[in-house]
């Protein structure tokens, strides 16, 4: 992992730009972030969307943190519609944080912060406990090694609340994939749900203690009170696939 406080040692990603986009990259074959010009707080990614389905499961949490920042898309998102969560967001490369007005970050405040920081070491030393920890730790090589230790998410586990849950993007084609997702089953005592994209390029991992093993969400979803009636339309494709995946695991069970 490199020296957090020498800012050479990490690769500049870029913005690429279009009449309706703005997008980061650190190759222009791969997307780490898309924004909507019009719509800045949108999800505009699918897999980011999937991501946002730990509200079924955890719908009002108190307090979330997040491993990558990349432009900002769940952050913002969760900021603009969980008026009431406190928010932390962990980023180790900074030149990336430094693109944050570009992508319209919020400036940090009461209950949101951007921080430049190890993401392994803020799981690994977190004293507070988590309601929600999203992963989403990309750099230029893909998925670092760090973020998908079995100590990693041994740490992810201890850093969540007894009724918290994680939610990781992990790479489908990754050579290591099945290791990765191994990984989750053994840290969460087999309480994982993959859920992949429909590009077959991202996978979403839900694990929690005990959460996932609940009831399983109502076949009728209900829009969460958090969030406006557009961006509920946004979500309800992604959140209906997640609800099927769970149901379909546990009947599989």
């Amino acid at each position: 992992m490199p020296d957090t406080a020498d800012p050479s040692q990490f690769v500049k990603p870029f913005v690429y730009e279009t009449l309706n986009s703005r997008a980061l990259h650190f190759s222009i074959c791969e997307i780490q972030s898309r924004m909507q010009v019009q719509r800045p707080d949108a999800l505009d990614l699918a897999y980011t969307r999937t991501m946002m389905a730990f509200l079924l499961f955890v719908p009002r949490p108190e307090r979330l943190a997040m491993i990558g920042l990349g432009g900002g898309s769940l952050a913002k998102f969760c900021h603009r519609h969980l008026a009431e969560t406190r928010i932390e967001v962990v980023e180790i490369n900074p030149h990336v944080i430094a693109l944050r007005e570009q992508f319209q970050v919020p400036a940090d405040g009461a209950r949101f912060r951007v921080r430049r920081g190890d993401g392994a070491d803020f799981v690994r030393h977190t004293h507070d406990r988590l309601d929600v920890l999203l992963v989403d730790g990309f750099d230029h090589e893909g998925q670092p090694p760090a973020l998908c230790s079995q100590a990693f998410y041994d740490d992810c586990r201890a850093a969540l609340r007894a009724d918290g849950l994680l939610a990781v993007n992990l790479h489908t084609a990754h050579p290591e994939f099945q290791r990765h997702a191994a990984r989750l089953t053994r840290a969460f005592d087999g309480e994982v749900l993959l859920v992949g994209d429909k590009d077959c390029s991202n996978t979403i991992a839900f694990a929690g203690r005990g959460v996932l093993r609940g009831n399983a969400p109502s076949t009728a979803l209900r829009k969460p009170r958090s969030l406006d009636r557009v961006a509920w339309d946004d979500l309800l494709p992604a959140f209906a696939q997640v609800a099927a995946a769970l149901r379909l695991q546990r009947e599989g069970g």
